[in-house]
């Protein structure tokens, strides 16, 4: 804070914290490492709440992912599986990403082609309402499938 300039708006530090004082407002650093050092006359709680409620409006805009999960079975029927996909198409069109699994139980592990088979043929029946984001994925005892909606 250099010279006494009132019309450039340059000011003493004592002279700032009474005009500062002078308007009920508080004097805020905005640039310690600037040479001078640029402050600021304002209300510096208002100033928080401002931000705070900025911050606030755009956690709210930002869009929660939600995952709904859909497990099959190695030797799911053709009703089930058309069951299971018309659950699946709703989750889509409400824009939640679906989840889908088939669990090997027991020796079952054997008919990972079908596992594969039955998950490749309910992305494709889901085509129109959503794409696949990962492929089928064996991870343990599940495969694994994961369809976003289309925008």
């Amino acid at each position: 804070m250099v010279g006494d300039n009132v019309d450039t708006g340059i000011y003493q530090l004592r002279d700032a914290l009474a005009l500062a004082e002078e308007q009920d407002l508080d004097l805020v650093e905005i640039s310690p490492s600037a040479n001078p050092p640029v402050c600021k006359v304002m209300d510096y709680k208002k100033f928080l709440y401002e931000q705070k409620k900025k911050q606030k409006e755009i956690k709210s805009k930002s869009a929660k992912v939600v995952v709904k999960e859909i497990r099959l079975g190695p030797n799911t029927d053709d009703h089930d599986f058309n069951f299971k996909l018309k659950h699946a198409i709703k989750f889509l069109q409400e824009g939640a990403k679906v989840k889908v699994d088939v669990f090997f139980k027991g020796r079952s592990i054997i008919y990972k082609d079908k596992g594969e088979y039955i998950l490749l043929r309910f992305a494709q029946e889901l085509e129109e309402y959503g794409k696949v984001e990962r492929l089928p994925k064996l991870e343990g005892k599940r495969m694994i499938m994961i369809v976003a909606p289309k925008k």
